[in-house]
């Protein structure tokens, strides 16, 4: 509970931060309202709203069991944001822009709490079928992010572009490329997780 309540906090913390910041308070930030367009908060928000949810079913004394894939699909989500940060565009364009104000919360400290929460916390064995679930929302904001590109086109310079993450720099191909590689990451992550709960899982 106490974990759940945690993530809570960084979520309405982060929200709060994102809204009120400025694009030039970190990398991968708009204005207002337009940070609700990226993966990054998207995730954050979800996995936030899972954890709520949770909290209120364990303060209730409800079962929780029917929660598990919608907690692997949060984890997996917020996952991937702390991957791609960690391990792809800090290396490239340096940490400190994407650790400012909000970005910290949701590229490093909700993703890793997250993350420490399902592994750490025991749950009936998930079936495999979680890990489809849990890559749905990855592939649902892929078709979405390149369906509003093919019907408003991708727009002028950053921050005015649709292709705010310049996946279609290399072309058409490369793009959709791109969307394949990263939800079927989604569902790789989904499987570690999911294999590591049922190792520690509750009989």
């Amino acid at each position: 509970m106490i974990i759940n309540a945690v993530i809570v906090i960084l979520t309405v913390t982060g929200t709060v931060l994102m809204l009120t910041g400025k694009p030039e308070e970190g990398a991968l930030q708009s204005t207002g309202i337009e940070n609700f367009k990226f993966y990054t908060v998207l995730t954050n928000v979800f996995c936030g709203v899972i954890a709520a949810v949770y909290l209120v079913l364990c303060l209730l004394n409800k079962n929780t069991d029917r929660m598990a894939a919608l907690k692997l699909a949060a984890v997996c989500g917020v996952a991937i944001t702390f991957a791609v940060v960690a391990f792809m565009f800090g290396p490239l364009y340096g940490y400190p822009q994407f650790y400012k104000r909000g970005n910290l919360l949701f590229h490093l400290l909700e993703p890793l709490t997250a993350m420490t929460e399902f592994i750490f916390v025991k749950r009936k064995k998930m079936p495999f079928r979680f890990t489809v679930i849990a890559a749905v929302p990855t592939l649902l904001y892929g078709i979405g992010y390149l369906l509003n590109i093919l019907i408003n086109g991708i727009g002028g310079p950053w921050p005015y572009t649709n292709d705010f993450y310049a996946f279609l720099s290399w072309g058409w191909p490369v793009g959709i490329l791109i969307f394949t590689v990263i939800t079927l990451s989604a569902f790789g992550v989904a499987c570690i997780f999911r294999a590591v709960s049922n190792r520690r899982a509750v009989r």
